[in-house]
């Protein structure tokens, strides 16, 4: 019993008495002691165990929430001795990791919020060319798979057009950032027209030291287009503005000359006062034009009767269509009912539709002036028709009589004092009143020109 005590497997307690009865109690009395000594040496063995093994629960429960990116169970650890420490430590650092994953899991949703909301196509590159990252824009751009994953692939092979390859090489080959401006014909797939790009590669370094390249494509292809309509409508307007200034000119220096044919100077004068109306004219079109384009021009909705806008107009026209040798009919029934509509407004358009149909119909022709109900179920709104008898326009022609000064017979047209404007101010009125327009024609048989107007504007 003595050997058990010094050796440490009985409490201090039970040693002692094990020690001092050893000689003195019976050998009854020493199994006894024996055998209490085991079990309580066995039960502060089975605590011990038991408390490591909950510590090393939670320190597995922790190295589980690590591995999730979840936050840690808070637990109060034992500080009574080194292991409580260490553990305490631990769950601090874990704390302070999940809160620096947390702030980048936040920078890259709003990193990828805002590659998904730009205009502009971005690709990022490895240094060999690979794809590592790309937004929506650029699947669009290159027609790419919305969900297909290209990350690794070669970024030369998903942009199909030769110029943006070769751009793509050259600026890998660089050292520097690479600007330039290409006209990509085979970038869309579903749109095959030219796109103009503005292109820019920009070396960056990665967090692991290694370098990618980061291209931005912009599509100027509106821009592009801007420029161009802003040219051509210069130079037709330039071209408008010489005819009738280069009349004005001639004509007043004749007369300021001195002519004493009374019959010719009355002609002259008379050629002087149409180029002035017709300079006149072609600068309110202008104004107005220049006004519904820039949505300066609110309308005064109010319900109004189709055959009366009709009416009113065909009285205003009637003396042109008599001077041409037109007969102007009306064919409206009484019960098309209202539409709401801007009533100064209609009856511009109505003028401008009715003063072609006139110009453009030769004599004994006909003209006629139509109200009916319109809309899949007959009452959604209300197509007014103005059809002519005239020649008609081809059919390669019709898709761009609402252009700016756009004519099919341009001589014709302005012998006959139009300014190119009339229907380009039809088709701005009509898409204030959430309308439509459309143009048919055959050659030989005349043209319709019809406008549908809702009932209501919402």
């Amino acid at each position: 019993m003595a050997a058990v005590a010094a050796a440490g497997f009985l409490p201090p307690a039970l040693a002692l008495v094990a020690m001092t009865t050893t000689g003195a109690l019976s050998t009854r009395w020493a199994a006894v002691a024996l055998t209490l000594g085991a079990i309580a040496g066995a039960l502060s063995a089975a605590i011990a165990a038991s408390a490591i093994e909950r510590r090393a629960a939670r320190i597995e429960s922790l190295a589980d929430a690590l591995q999730a990116h979840r936050q840690p169970p808070h637990v109060l650890p034992d500080d009574g001795d080194s292991i409580g420490k260490a553990e305490r430590l631990l769950l601090q650092a874990a704390d302070t990791v999940i809160g620096e994953i947390g702030a980048l899991t936040e920078q890259r949703d709003e990193l990828g919020a805002i590659l998904r909301s730009m205009t502009e196509a971005v690709v990022v590159t490895s240094a060999r060319g690979e794809v590592v990252l790309l937004n929506g824009q650029a699947r669009k751009t290159f027609a790419l798979g919305a969900e297909t994953n290209y990350q690794g692939r070669d970024f030369v092979e998903l942009c199909r057009d030769p110029r943006l390859q070769e751009f793509v090489a050259r600026s890998m080959g660089s050292r520097g950032s690479q600007d330039a401006e290409i006209t990509a014909a085979e970038v869309i797939i579903q749109n095959p027209t030219p796109r103009y790009l503005s292109v820019s590669a920009t070396p960056v370094r990665r967090a692991s030291g290694a370098m990618a390249w980061l291209f931005v494509f912009h599509d100027i292809t509106q821009l592009k287009t801007y420029e161009t309509i802003r040219a051509d409508f210069i130079a037709n307007l330039t071209h408008e503005i010489r005819t009738p200034l280069a009349a004005l000119y001639g004509y007043a220096e004749t007369l300021s000359k001195g002519v004493e044919d009374k019959e010719a100077e009355r002609r002259f004068l008379g050629i002087i006062e149409r180029q002035a109306r017709r300079l006149a004219r072609l600068v309110d079109d202008l104004l107005s034009l220049s006004d519904l384009e820039r949505g300066l021009t609110p309308l005064k909705l109010e319900d109004i009767e189709p055959r009366r806008v009709l009416e009113e107009a065909g009285e205003l026209m009637r003396e042109q269509a008599t001077r041409g040798g037109v007969m102007l009919n009306l064919a409206c029934s009484d019960e098309v009912g209202a539409m709401r509509a801007d009533r100064d407004r209609m009856h511009q358009v109505m003028l401008n539709l009715i003063d072609n149909a006139i110009k453009y119909t030769p004599r004994g022709g006909k003209v006629t002036l139509e109200a009916r109900r319109g809309g899949q179920d007959g009452s959604q709104c209300v197509e007014i028709v103005v059809s002519d008898t005239g020649e008609g326009i081809p059919a390669a022609d019709v898709p761009r009589l609402t252009e700016r000064f756009y004519r099919v017979d341009r001589a014709r047209s302005r012998e006959l004092g139009g300014t190119g404007l009339g229907l380009a101010i039809v088709k701005h009125i009509v898409q204030l009143h959430r309308g439509t327009l459309r143009i048919d024609s055959k050659i030989g048989e005349g043209t319709s020109v019809a406008v549908s107007i809702p009932t209501s504007i919402k």
